[in-house]
């Protein structure tokens, strides 16, 4: 891949939401959705794949709650809830009516089975902490669940909004990789591999204003420029998930077209394996800090629009502490701390990066310059989005790679030492914990600035940036997400204005 280097001129964007139209929302039409990565399945509670979520969440899957274009809390399959004095029980009211696309009705009881299924041993779910944490369900009624948690969590209802907690229904739920079946606004067609979802409007939807598509399709192409190409020939009505920024500098010139960018939690990550010699070395790891100028990487890989960050916690997200001055770009002092390590003359290293992601080939070509200026070598091998799952993610067999971790909140994942990085610190879960149990805001703000300052200290991966969440689409396409607070591309709302 060749090198990027930085483009000076300035990209026009559509910097706010469209403006309300002056009629109401239009009935009617298909809309295809390109984006670059096929998930692995479609059941977003058996996998850790943003690719997943990007596609289902929302459209054809529901949680009790669920996160809106601004990032607030808002009612789901639960259109209220209620919670103790002592933040530890929550009364969630479920919506009377609601049906699986398969007729099955759901209710308090498939809500308990579905909550049950995440914290059993062996179960798939990438986050079964999420289920394990409650202490005890209780169905009152049909319409009625009522959660007891073993200790107070302040990021619990956030968790209920993930797309590890949609539900699923009891009976067919076995086939949810290949053949989903939700209760959402869009119901299952066909999934034609390597190339496209199909799904279309759920006449038997909750909400009988919603959606105003008939048909979505979600599609695959891998190649940025391919995706352009596909825009322009009218294959495609929109680029969902822009990875390559450069390429819409040229579709904003187009009268067309218009392009969105907005805010993201999509922190980009070398991810470290903190169990594999020599990383395994807090001295070692913080060298890396030093040797990497995160602002020349945000410009060369993300041309400036990616916002650089120090710590595990996207700047749009409350409790945000800026900490890109910890380790500032000092390759003088990289080496001193290499050579305090035991490494005076560098180390070779791997960095395998997921084919799948462009943006993650980019930041590890202009890593592994920066490293190479102080003496770690690093072989680049590109890997396949399959390898990278199974042997880096799940078998936590790799030294070094690069990725975006898309969930917010989701700090956590260090306070688990057989997470992949394999980061074991008793300092942040103690401080982890304190900030789960927090019952004022200020000391959330604490606890959680606290989580931030000890990673970063510790060097645990190598913070680079937050992704922009940057959107291209037909000039008709209106009510498309500006911002991504959280990882779906929700076509719920979306309409043609021809």
């Amino acid at each position: 891949m060749k090198r990027l280097v930085a483009i000076a001129c300035v990209l026009v964007l559509v910097s706010a939401f469209p403006a309300p139209a002056a009629e109401p929302p239009k009935r009617g039409g298909s809309l295809i959705v390109c984006v670059g990565d096929e998930p692995p399945g479609l059941d977003p509670t058996a996998s850790a794949s943003a690719a997943i979520d990007r596609v289902v969440y929302s459209n054809l899957f529901e949680g009790l709650v669920k996160v809106d274009r601004h990032g607030k809390l808002v009612p789901g399959l639960a259109h209220g809830w209620e919670v103790s004095p002592d933040a530890k029980t929550y009364t969630f009211r479920l919506r009377q009516g609601v049906r699986f696309h398969n007729g099955e009705p759901f209710n308090a009881q498939v809500a308990r089975w579905n909550l049950e299924r995440g914290a059993a041993e062996g179960t798939k779910n990438a986050h079964p902490e999420f289920f394990r944490q409650i202490a005890t369900i209780e169905t009152p009624d049909d319409f009625t669940l009522r959660l007891t948690l073993k200790e107070v969590n302040a990021l619990f209802l956030f968790q209920m909004a993930e797309g590890d907690s949609v539900m699923l229904p009891m009976k067919g739920w076995e086939d949810t990789a290949s053949r989903p079946i939700g209760t959402g606004p869009f119901r299952f067609i066909e999934w034609r591999r390597g190339d496209s979802v199909v799904l279309e409007r759920n006449p038997n939807y909750w909400n009988p204003a919603l959606p105003y598509l008939d048909r979505l399709t979600y599609r695959f192409i891998k190649d940025p420029s391919a995706q352009v190409a596909a825009l322009k020939a009218g294959d495609v009505d929109v680029l969902g998930w822009i990875l390559a920024p450069e390429i819409a500098r040229g579709i904003a010139r187009d009268k067309r077209f218009k392009v969105l960018s907005g805010s993201s939690t999509s922190e980009v990550i070398m991810s470290t394996n903190n169990k594999a010699k020599p990383f395994d070395n807090k001295l070692v790891r913080q060298a890396m800090a030093h040797a990497i100028d995160r602002k020349t990487v945000n410009e060369l890989v993300m041309l400036g629009y990616g916002t650089p960050i120090g710590s595990h916690w996207p700047p749009i997200t409350p409790y945000y502490v800026d900490l890109t001055k910890k380790f500032p770009y000092d390759p003088k002092k990289a080496k001193e701390l290499l050579a305090q390590a035991g490494y005076p003359n560098g180390f070779a290293a791997r960095i395998q990066l997921p084919a799948i992601y462009p943006y993650a080939q980019k930041a590890g070509e202009v890593i592994a310059d920066m490293l190479g200026r102080v003496g770690i070598r690093l072989k680049i091998e590109i890997v396949e989005w399959g390898f990278w799952l199974d042997r880096i993610f799940k078998q936590k067999d790799f030294e070094l790679s690069m990725i975006g971790h898309a969930e917010a909140w989701d700090i956590g994942i260090y306070a688990n030492p057989n997470y992949y990085f394999q980061y074991d610190s008793a300092e942040f879960r103690d401080a982890y914990q304190k900030a789960l149990r927090a019952e004022t805001e200020a000391e959330k703000a604490k606890w959680f600035a606290r989580c931030q300052e000890i990673v970063a200290e510790d060097a645990v991966n190598g913070f680079l940036f937050v992704s922009p969440s940057l959107s291209a689409m037909k000039a008709e396409v209106m009510n498309w997400w500006k911002d991504y607070p959280t990882i779906a591309l929700d076509a719920t709302e979306v309409w043609w204005n021809k």
